[in-house]
């Protein structure tokens, strides 16, 4: 038998493949999507209030009657001090300049505007809606949250960059580990939000593979059937895919983003925290070049609400210049298909 079937009876899919949780990208449709492939659709919650969180698993429901999980951030937010109401202030002026030189009008929110949402309340909600899969990254949930959601029967599948913080997630509790390399695309799953553990999938999957008895996920740079098959040579359980479902039909991205994701080429792609105040690797742009090292780069979650509006106001007026396209290390076709087709396509060629 070609795949394994641990995580799948976990899971209770048909096969072990992941749909990233995207946000931004992923939507209710393409985690449906993904369910009808035989697969496990992602539901990309971020930090979204606790409403609008149980808002979008109806939705999906709607679409779908299989299982399929949500993924939340599990962040901490930094005290507000005085220093840093005063580089917030420096920071919205600097990209407010930036966007008027570049012929883009946009009102960024001043910082009593901003509202901050703890994932605790997520996750009260995820229980309400009877979810039983719960994903999370940027950290570990604490003590009492992971007590609240097995009682409540939800598996937890925690995401490490390095084996520290895969460690910490077994002894925590947590069901299923997804190792994400540095291929990966999209924000990085680190803990500590200022570093950043660069090591490549191989090598990182081996040493959590040598060290973690639960069972595992391989991220980052799957893209067709050989590299897929290469990661279940690691040892991988589970495989989870995402840049190769960017373009797709249920993709929430714009034609002119598919259009410069189908251009790109290998020195473009960068990691960056200049859209979120957190590493994330993606498309670099005339906005990455500007902020990059100007000062002007806030901590997550406030750099992110910062140029929320931005990214809005350039989606509108076709702008690639000014949105964060995230995307991975492994540059190839982007399929328009259907994710549903993309996948089955995947596991066609795995097989």
């Amino acid at each position: 038998m070609f795949w394994p079937d641990t995580i799948s009876k976990i899971l209770e899919v048909k096969y072990p493949i992941i749909q990233a949780p995207m946000f931004g990208v992923s939507t209710p449709k393409m985690a449906a999507a993904a369910a009808k492939a035989g697969c496990l659709g992602s539901l990309a919650l971020a930090d979204l209030p606790a409403g609008k969180s149980a808002e979008l698993i109806r939705e999906t429901r709607k679409l779908t009657d299989q299982s399929f999980a949500v993924n939340i951030f599990v962040h901490d937010i930094p005290e507000l001090t005085g220093s840093l109401r005063e580089k917030f202030i420096k920071a919205k002026r600097f990209i407010t300049d930036l966007a008027k030189e570049n012929h883009i009008e946009v009102k960024l929110p001043d910082l009593e505007e901003i509202k901050l949402n703890s994932y605790h309340d997520q996750v009260e909600a995820i229980i309400e809606e009877g979810c039983k899969v719960l994903s999370f990254t940027f950290g570990n949930l604490d003590d009492k949250s992971i007590e609240k959601l097995k009682e409540n029967r939800v598996t937890l599948i925690g995401t490490c960059t390095s084996l520290q913080e895969a460690l910490v997630l077994e002894k925590s509790g947590i069901d299923i580990i997804c190792v994400q390399g540095i291929e990966a695309g999209g924000h990085r799953g680190t803990f500590v939000a200022d570093h950043i553990p660069e090591i490549g999938g191989i090598s990182l999957f081996s040493q959590v593979y040598d060290y973690v008895k639960v069972p595992l996920i391989y991220a980052g740079g799957i893209y067709n059937g050989k590299t897929l098959r290469a990661a279940k040579e690691l040892g991988a359980q589970g495989f989870q895919v995402g840049s190769m479902l960017l373009a797709s039909q249920e993709s929430a991205l714009q034609p002119f983003e598919k259009e410069r994701l189908e251009n790109v080429t290998e020195k473009e792609i960068v990691l960056t925290k200049s859209f979120s105040g957190r590493y994330a690797r993606g498309i670099k742009n005339k906005f990455i070049e500007s902020i990059e090292d100007s000062g002007y780069i806030m901590p997550y979650p406030y750099q992110n609400k910062l140029t929320n509006e931005l990214r809005r106001v350039a989606k509108t007026v076709n702008n690639a210049e000014f949105v964060s396209i995230w995307v991975g290390q492994s540059v190839h076709n982007y399929s328009r298909l259907s994710t549903e087709d993309i996948l089955k396509k995947l596991i066609l060629e795995a097989e």
